[in-house]
């Protein structure tokens, strides 16, 4: 902390009177005592000592202040009024006592995600209080953040120790709300520094649930060291048992940290309408090894798809169906990189146990240069390369546990331009050796197993990109809500794109993308309309985006890939759409457009109309708006097409909001998913919250209704700023 100007020096106390035409106002001075009558301070290079008398002795450093006594603190802040005090002011002791004493600490305001924060300074009254060094020792009174005379909350007991900036103890003390007293605590330990570390046992909460019955929970947060800590949780569902939790993080160094977490349930219920036990662990690390490599590693295990479906808290985690788990080391100069990595990824296709898709890589080593000019000419160079095994297994059959898979493809890349048509050809070579196959069985080509016959593709890819000259137009008089001027853009490209010499497609066995290659001869046609703002400060935005695209292709079976009365994805429609369209040969992909526009509004609109079906098979809308403290958001996504390909299905969702986690006053929020072709509310919640200038209570209803899970949920939670929250709602599961 920096001198204070004019401080008086470590070893010299100042005394000056502030008196202002009071009836008495004296200094008299009586060996080495000085009696001060009338408002008067003494100063050190630390402290302040305001009073309306004060008896002080210079040898000593002792002071006696009576009558509206002013204490201050200039290094850790602290403020204190007091009737009488006993103090000596000499800065090697500092020590104590006040009378009937108030006063204010300083918070380090932690803006953790999810924590109530306030700029309220730590408040505490006592009949009397120590003051011995950097300790303060209160006795008979309470603290509080709240704004006095009448705080929302305080914490009331008979002996509390504070240490400003660093943490506050209190010793059998009651918590009250108001004048309502909730809790007891033998013992609690509050940090006041930033990002606070103290291990302790996690206030207890309980509830209901309709499905699992009523449940408590409690747990204990160890603090093992400045760079480790574990979180233990544990909550009792009486019609289920005993689901656990635990996380560990660490801080090795600068360069390496961690963080390990797993929860798991063993069911003791008989009802068919909850899974069996299960767990659920993941684990995420990273480390700077030196030299410019770096180690990265998810670990995602689930026992079962049911198990998350059942026991997840949110809507999105209860649908997410996949497991995705990878480990690699990696370095990257220049033009230059290389990669060994292991990855496993489990798509869960139901809540049926062993019903699933199941691809490992382990291990695999990339090898990848990126576009490198060559000789200074308008040609660039760039290799993409792998090698490693590979694992696959799924309902239909299974691969032996390493099938070895090499894959090479060097490309080069030319610029043209031609009166202001830029012209990208490439041209890249795909060679992919497989140890496994597929091969059919017997004289029956329709059914086909597994086998270790090697297996080459040997495939030539040509594109040419073609970016057309852009057509614009600055318009000068607009709408203020879209700023000084706008430019409109049109922007037209067309890509035409060859594949040839995958004549096996269909005996490859499918790892990830790089088995979607498949001979192609087809042309894109996109267009790109944009409206570019500019306000007053010169800042352009994107404001509109409206592109469409269209795929023609001349051969429509893909090169034989493309079996009809069956869903087919290949490389090539890929990026195009997210659904595939691809139930038998076809010359044409839907037409796609998507519609942007960012200002107050958000507005997304994709569309797809498929010009062989003659109808709109895919839909999706989300619109948002935000203006003060309301939010609204609303979302559409609807699919029409062959049941060969996916089941049809309009999915609504939408949100209101009020407010915000640090708002005074009442928030609310309400969000609804509703399936349209089953008529069916999936999930829905509404959260109401009132905070006041120090705490607030969050009170949340959810229902789940889809697979197997049908059931209510009404979760709450009280927080005390800066301090954290008690309840049966985590952080994680609050709506804003």
């Amino acid at each position: 902390m920096l001198p204070r100007p004019e401080a008086p020096s470590e070893d010299y106390v100042i005394t000056q009177s502030l008196c202002t035409g009071e009836p008495i106002c004296s200094q008299e001075d009586d060996g080495d005592w000085i009696y001060l009558r009338g408002r008067h301070e003494i100063e050190t290079t630390d402290s302040e000592l305001r009073a309306d008398e004060l008896d002080y002795n210079k040898e000593t450093g002792y002071v006696e202040a009576r009558g509206k006594v002013e204490y201050q603190n200039f290094v850790t802040q602290e403020k204190l009024y007091a009737d009488r005090v006993q103090y000596y002011a000499h800065q090697d002791e500092e020590t104590g006592t006040f009378y009937n004493v108030s006063g204010s600490a300083p918070f380090r305001v932690d803006t953790r995600p999810g924590l109530l924060t306030t700029t309220n300074p730590f408040y505490f009254q006592a009949k009397w209080a120590e003051k011995i060094q950097d300790e303060y020792v209160l006795h008979q009174g309470f603290i509080t953040d709240c704004e006095l005379p009448k705080p929302w909350w305080t914490m009331r007991g008979n002996l509390f120790e504070i240490y400003p900036r660093n943490y506050a103890i209190a010793h059998k003390s009651w918590f009250y709300v108001r004048s309502i007293p909730l809790f007891y605590l033998p013992i609690f330990r509050k940090r006041l520094e930033k990002h606070p570390r103290h291990s302790g046992i996690l206030l207890p909460s309980g509830g209901t649930n309709t499905l699992k019955g009523y449940f408590v929970d409690a747990g204990y947060y160890w603090a093992i060291s400045r760079s480790y800590d574990l979180t233990y949780e544990g909550t009792y569902f009486t019609a289920v048992g005993l689901q656990q939790a635990a996380e560990f993080r660490g801080k090795v160094n600068d360069f390496t940290g961690f963080d390990i977490s797993i929860n798991g349930l063993d069911n003791k219920s008989n009802n068919p309408s909850i899974s069996a036990s299960g767990f659920y662990l993941t684990a995420d690390g990273r480390s700077l090894l030196g030299d410019g490599w770096d180690a990265h590693g998810h670990l995602d295990l689930l026992s079962s798809f049911a198990y998350r479906s059942e026991f997840s808290l949110t809507i999105n985690e209860a649908v997410f169906t996949q497991s995705d788990s990878v480990g690699f080391i990696d370095k990257h100069w220049s033009d230059y990189g290389i990669t060994f990595a292991a990855d496993r990824d489990v798509n869960f296709l139901s809540v049926t146990g062993g019903n699933s898709v199941e691809i490992r890589k382990l291990p695999e080593a990339d090898f990848m240069v990126r576009e490198h000019q060559l000789l200074g000419l308008p040609l660039w160079f760039s290799l993409d390369s792998s090698t490693g095994t590979m694992f696959r297994t799924e309902p239909d059959f299974t691969t032996r546990q390493f099938v070895p898979r090499t894959n090479l493809e060097p490309g080069l890349t030319g610029s043209l331009n031609f009166g202001g048509i830029y012209i990208q050809p490439s041209f890249a070579v795909h060679e992919t050796f497989y140890g496994s196959s597929f091969s059919p069985i017997g004289l029956s080509s329709g059914t086909e197993m597994v086998t270790g016959a090697n297996i080459w593709r040997n495939a030539e890819d040509a594109t040419v990109n073609i970016v057309l000259p852009s057509f614009e137009r600055v318009f000068d008089h607009v709408p203020s809500w879209m700023g000084q001027k706008v430019k409109h853009v049109i922007e037209p490209r067309i890509t035409y794109h060859y594949v040839t010499g995958v004549d096996n497609f269909n005996d490859i066995v499918r790892f990830d993308q790089t088995e979607l290659l498949s001979d192609t001869n087809q042309v894109e046609f996109s267009i790109a309309n944009r409206l570019l703002a500019k306000d007053k400060n010169g800042t352009v935005t994107d404001l509109l985006t409206w592109q469409l695209f269209y795929d023609r292709y001349f051969n429509p079976t893909f090169g034989g890939a493309v079996v009809a009365g069956q869903p087919n994805l290949v490389e090539s429609i890929a990026d195009l759409t997210g659904y595939t369209f691809l139930d038998g040969p076809r010359h044409q992909s839907p037409v796609v457009s998507a519609l942007r526009l960012q200002t107050k509004v958000s507005f997304d609109y994709r569309t797809e109309w498929d010009p062989v079906r003659h109808e709109w098979v895919e839909t999706g809308i989300t619109a948002g708006y935000r203006v003060q403290n309301w939010g609204f958001n609303l979302g559409e996504t609807r699919v029409r097409t062959d049941p060969i390909l996916l089941a049809n299905t309009d999915q609504l969702r939408a949100q209101i909001t009020y407010g915000n986690q640090n708002k005074r006053g009442l928030s609310y929020s309400a969000s609804v998913f509703y399936d349209v072709n089953l008529d069916v509310m999936e999930y829905m919640a509404a959260q109401v919250s009132y905070n006041t200038d120090c705490c607030g209570v969050t009170v949340q209803y959810r229902r789940f209704a889809f697979g197997t899970r049908d059931e209510h949920q009404m979760l709450f939670s009280f927080s005390i700023s800066n301090i954290g929250s008690v309840g049966t709602l985590a952080r994680q599961q609050r709506m804003f």
